[in-house]
């Protein structure tokens, strides 16, 4: 018997990378992949959710003016599907009366054929969709060519209701657009729910995710789909823009997954190095830069942010600078030369003694009869910070911030020092997982990365105790507890927010603890200053993570 064309569908997934407020670039290359879908016999080629806008478009869908354009590029791109090839299913903000929805198109035969509505809005986290957009209706399947297709959109899934609706009302398919952003061990949240979504209505579900890097946010793609046994039907890579087809088939028990690739996709450090790279190579190609510049200094974050930028730019869009002063050690010295050596980038050398003891001369007046303290130490700091910034200013490169979490956590960086900079890829980053990345770097260098195999960050600088050498024999342990001890209980605090009781029963001193959960609420107003930078934890500091600055809580008696 001869397969209908209703018994057979080849579903193109664009996993795609788009621009906030790009309307036009982002359409330029929605055409571009759906020339792609066509060269590869789709039927329907997907779109991620918002992609006309990109995502997330925060504040700018409540201009009129915006949300006109994305629908006069939809409606546009409507029009090029009266070629006879592939329809089109892309996320859109689309204004109906009086409310604003987070919407999904379907584009076939040349005019607009569904839309459809997001219903759950997230308001937690990163996310306030709430405060932008008007929830639709629950949805029901839309008709094409012979198939009931559900289109939940992102959150949507999340909520038992609607997929269960959907199969009552007739879906024999159900597609998801995504805009999911990347952190520690997300994709196996992801497959958890839609296998729950699978087993409670036996249908098969595509789960199609963007990329790519938006301000603070990482979106890693890695696709999927399983079949209505939960078997995967396929699986795209992560962190990576690419179109994929598979074909599905009904047959008596229903839409099951012919052909589809499957991919291996990274986690653990692997992925947290990618998301790295990719957050900041996206904010610096997307921002229009062209390169970066960094003080390098001889210790772990320094090199790490070094690394990553060159994996992501390529050694030619990556300059360093070594800032000693009379404190840098002459390991120091050395070890950021190897470094730059291996990473193959421009590195210069600038002394700081001379502005340093400018600033020292002109504030003898006013300082006269004190003692140095960490004011002195600071002016240090800020000189690294104001020549780095001059570097930019006369050369156009971004400056890489290169603080880690633990620091930032309590306050251990200087304001118009070491935190100046655009972006910063270790922000969400403890101490720790810093090391650990930069061990797991010297012996993996996954395909797609621009920088060179092998060694990348010397074995002395992984070795060194970590010091901010702004006074003579200083280390980070004179002024804070042993990285691992710190790491632990600051998780326990900001990302568990666990009880300062809790934590000591953990096992934490009583003492330390208390110290630490001051030290985090006293940092609030230098976190507020801070450079933005790649969320990699589940509650990063900036989006997730809102704190007031004037605040006399601690949580004990």
């Amino acid at each position: 018997m001869t397969e209908s064309s209703t018994d057979r569908l080849t579903i193109a997934l664009a996993q795609a990378n788009p621009t906030v407020g790009d309307i036009a670039g982002n359409l330029d290359k929605a055409r571009r992949m759906r020339i792609e879908a066509a060269r590869l016999g789709a039927d329907l080629v997907v779109f991620p959710e918002l992609y006309i806008a990109g995502y997330p478009p925060e504040d700018l869908v409540l201009k009129p003016a915006f949300v006109a354009r994305c629908r006069r590029a939809v409606e546009a791109f409507a029009k090029d599907t009266a070629d006879g090839g592939p329809a089109v299913l892309i996320g859109a903000p689309w204004r109906e009366g009086e409310n604003l929805h987070n919407s999904v198109v379907l584009l076939d035969g040349g005019v607009i054929a569904a839309v459809r509505h997001k219903v759950e809005l997230p308001n937690y986290g990163v996310f306030d969709e709430k405060r932008v957009f008007s929830p639709g209706p629950y949805p029901g399947p839309v008709g094409f060519r012979g198939v009931r297709i559900g289109v939940p959109i992102c959150e949507d899934i999340w909520i038992e209701d609607i997929c269960e609706t959907l199969a009552e009302t007739g879906a024999e398919l159900v597609i998801v657009p995504n805009g999911s952003p990347y952190w520690h061990r997300k994709q196996p949240e992801r497959e958890n729910v839609v296998i729950a979504r699978v087993v409670a209505t036996g249908l098969p579900h595509i789960y199609l995710n963007q990329v790519g890097g938006q301000d603070e946010l990482v979106f890693d793609g890695a696709s999927f789909a399983l079949n209505g046994d939960r078997s995967l039907a396929l699986q795209m890579p992560g962190f990576v823009e690419q179109v994929a087809v598979s074909t599905w088939r009904r047959g008596s028990d229903g839409w099951r997954c012919a052909a589809g690739p499957v991919a291996e996709i990274d986690d653990g450090q692997a992925a947290d190095w990618r998301a790295c790279v990719l957050g900041l190579r996206d904010y610096v190609e997307k921002n229009g830069f062209p390169g970066v510049v960094l003080g390098l200094s001889g210790g772990i974050d320094s090199a790490v942010c070094a690394a990553i930028a060159v994996d992501a730019l390529g050694s030619d869009r990556v300059h360093c600078v070594m800032l000693p002063y009379r404190y840098t050690a002459e390991d120091s010295i050395a070890d950021a030369a190897a470094c730059a050596d291996a990473l193959g980038v421009r590195y210069d050398t600038v002394p700081i003694a001379a502005p340093v003891e400018g600033f020292d001369h002109a504030l003898t007046p006013l300082f006269d009869g004190l003692a140095p303290d960490v004011t002195e130490e600071n002016l240090q700091s800020r000189a690294r910070g104001t020549i780095l910034m001059a570097v930019s200013n006369k050369f156009g490169a971004m400056v890489v911030t290169t603080g880690n979490k633990s620091e930032m956590s309590v306050g251990y960086a200087t304001l118009y020092g070491d935190m100046n900079g655009g972006f910063n890829p270790i922000k969400d980053l403890y101490k720790t997982e810093v090391y650990g990345l930069a061990r797991w770097r010297n012996k993996n260098r996954p395909d797609g990365l621009l920088g060179p195999a092998g060694t990348v960050i010397p074995q002395n600088i992984i070795d060194k105790a970590p010091s901010a050498e702004l006074r003579e024999n200083q280390t980070d342990q004179d002024s804070l507890p042993p990285y691992d001890v710190l790491d632990g209980i600051l998780q326990c605090l900001v990302e568990q927010e666990m009880g300062h009781s809790e934590i000591v029963a953990a096992g934490y001193d009583e003492a330390t603890v208390s110290r630490i959960e001051h030290l985090l609420y006293i940092a609030e107003y230098k976190r507020r200053q801070a450079a933005p930078g790649v969320k990699i934890t589940r509650k990063s500091f900036g989006r997730d993570r809102r704190y007031p600055i004037t605040n006399r809580f601690r949580d004990r008696e």
